[in-house]
C-alpha cells in the first residue's frame, strides 16, 4: 500500500529534532521519502493542513488484560490492590472477556495515537491477548504473566514454574516476529514477591539464550520494597541486579523508590525504566526521581499502566503529568516538554529494542505515524517554536486525528477501521459482568 501525507508540520523526533513543514510518503510498511512537497501517484491522500505529523506514541508500561477492571479498584495502595481486587479478577478471566478486554486496551491506545505498547499479560489464555492486537493491528511486546509464588494470591492465578516456562517460551515460539515484526514476545514474571528466586534466575537465562526482553515491576510502593528486604536481605534492584536480570533487556515498571546504589545499578546497566505517573499518584505510590535518574544517563520511557489504577490509557496525559509534578520540588526547568516527549517516543522505541525502527520519523523506519489536530481552542495560537509544549501540555488524546501502525491506517477521524466498535462495547460489558460475578467482587 503507498500514503501520502500532505501538509503537516512534521516533528521529526530525529538526532537533530528538526520539526518542518513537509510531506511523507510511505510505501508497505516503511517511510521512504520525506520533503517539503512531494507528487507521487499513491493509493491514499491525507491532508494534514493544521496538524501535527508525530512519531507514534509509545506506552512501555500496560495491562491490557485489566482493560475490563476499570474502575473496579480505586482508592487502595498497590498491595491490598493486587490482592483484593485485581487477582480475583484477573483469575477470573476466560478466553473471551480476555480477547474483549485486550481489544478494549488496544483500541483506546489507538484512539490516542498510541501505536506501540509493552504489556503484561495475566496468567491464563495468554493466546487471547496475542489474537486480539494481532487482528487491532497495533505495535505488540508482551506476554504470559509469571506468578509460581507468593502470599495471599488466589488458586486462579497460582502456576508452577515449569508450566509457567513451558507456556512463555510455546507462547514466543508461536507469536515472537509475527505480522512482519510488528508483535514481539517478552517474559513477564510479575515482580519479586510474586516469583521464586529459581523463577527468576531462568528468565535470566533464557532472555540472554534467545535474546528477548523482561519485563517486570519493582520498587512500586514502600511495604512492597520492605517485602522484599525481608525475603532477601537486599533492596528490590539489588536483588535483581545480584540475580544477572539488570540490562539492557530489562524492562523495570515504576523504580520510585531506589537509593543512590539502585540508580546507579539500573543507569550503568541500562535497564529500561518505565515511568508511570498517573498510576503513581493514584495508588499513592509516590514520584519517582526521574530528573535525578536522567542526570546519571538512565533510559527512561513512559506508561499508563492499568485501566484500574489509572483509570485510563491516556499518553497525553502521562506526559503532562511527567513533566508537572517534578517541578514543585525540582524547580521549573527540571522536566521540559521536548525531553518528555522524548520519553514518550524515542525512550519507548529503546524500551521495545526497536528504536532503529520506530520512535522517530525517518526514512526507512517502519511507518508507525500519528496525526494531532491543533484546530481546538485549547491549542491556540500555534507556533512552530511551540510544538513541544503544544503535544505535552495542551493537546489531548481526543485531539488525535489519525493513527498508523506499519503503514496501515488504523484510526481516522475517530473511526477505528480493524474493529467494530459498537460490537466491541457490548461484549466488553457482557465480559465484565461475567468476570465480575466469578470473582466475588
Amino acid at each position: 500500500m503507498s500514503l501520502l501525507i500532505k501538509n503537516g508540520t512534521v516533528v521529526s523526533m530525529n538526532e537533530g529534532r528538526e520539526v518542518t513543514k513537509a510531506d511523507i510518503l510511505v510505501q508497505d510498511d516503511r517511510i521512504i521519502e520525506i520533503s517539503p512537497l512531494i507528487s507521487a501517484n499513491v493509493e491514499h491522500t491525507i491532508d494534514a493542513t493544521g496538524m501535527l505529523v508525530i512519531p507514534g506514541l509509545i506506552q512501555a508500561h500496560v495491562h491490557l488484560c485489566q482493560s475490563l477492571f476499570r474502575g473496579s479498584a480505586d482508592d487502595m495502595e498497590l498491595l491490598n490492590w493486587l490482592k483484593k481486587r485485581i487477582w480475583p479478577l484477573e483469575g477470573s478471566h476466560d478466553e473471551e472477556s480476555l480477547y474483549y478486554s485486550a481489544l478494549l486496551g488496544s483500541a483506546e491506545c489507538l484512539r490516542g495515537g498510541t501505536t506501540a505498547v509493552i504489556d503484561m499479560g495475566t496468567v491464563h489464555h495468554t493466546e487471547s491477548i496475542f489474537t486480539a492486537v494481532q487482528e487491532a493491528g497495533i505495535r505488540y511486546l508482551g506476554g504470559k504473566c509469571m506468578m509460581d509464588w507468593g502470599l495471599e494470591v488466589p488458586d486462579t492465578l497460582m502456576d508452577t514454574s515449569s508450566n509457567a516456562i513451558d507456556e512463555s517460551m510455546e507462547l514466543c515460539h508461536r507469536w515472537n516476529g509475527r505480522e512482519n515484526g510488528r508483535i514481539y514476545y517478552a517474559l513477564c514474571p510479575r515482580f519479586v514477591l510474586s516469583c521464586t528466586e529459581n523463577l527468576l534466575v531462568e528468565m535470566q537465562k533464557l532472555s540472554a539464550k534467545y535474546n528477548i526482553p523482561i519485563h517486570t515491576h519493582a520498587s512500586e510502593n514502600l511495604a512492597e520494597v520492605k517485602a522484599v528486604q525481608q525475603r532477601s536481605g537486599m533492596r528490590n534492584v539489588a536483588y535483581l541486579n545480584k540475580l544477572g536480570l539488570c540490562s539492557d533487556k530489562l524492562i523495570l515498571a515504576h523504580c520510585i523508590h531506589l537509593d543512590e546504589e539502585e540508580m546507579d545499578i539500573l543507569s550503568a546497566s541500562k535497564t529500561n525504566i518505565v515511568h508511570c505517573p498517573s498510576a503513581n499518584l493514584k495508588l499513592a505510590s509516590g514520584i519517582a526521581k526521574i530528573p535525578a535518574l536522567l542526570a546519571k544517563g538512565a533510559q527512561i520511557a513512559l506508561g499508563a499502566d492499568g485501566p484500574p489504577c489509572n483509570n485510563n490509557l491516556d499518553i497525553f496525559q502521562e506526559m503532562r503529568l511527567a513533566s508537572l509534578i517534578q517541578k514543585p520540588e525540582h524547580g521549573p526547568t527540571s522536566m521540559p516538554a521536548e525531553i518528555v516527549f522524548e520519553l514518550a517516543t524515542r525512550g519507548g522505541a529503546r524500551a521495545m529494542g526497536l528504536d532503529n525502527e520506530i520512535g522517530s520519523l525517518e526514512v526507512g523506519k517502519k511507518a508507525d505515524i500519528v496525526l494531532v489536530d491543533l484546530s481546538g481552542w485549547h491549542t491556540q495560537p500555534m507556533s512552530a517554536a511551540s510544538v513541544y509544549s503544544h503535544l505535552v501540555y495542551q493537546a489531548k488524546s481526543s485531539d488525535v486525528y489519525c493513527t498508523i501502525v506499519n503503514g496501515k491506517v488504523l484510526m481516522l477521524n475517530g473511526k477505528i477501521n480493524t474493529i467494530d466498535e459498537s460490537e466491541l462495547k457490548a461484549r466488553v460489558q457482557e465480559s465484565f459482568e461475567r468476570v465480575s460475578r466469578r470473582s466475588g467482587i
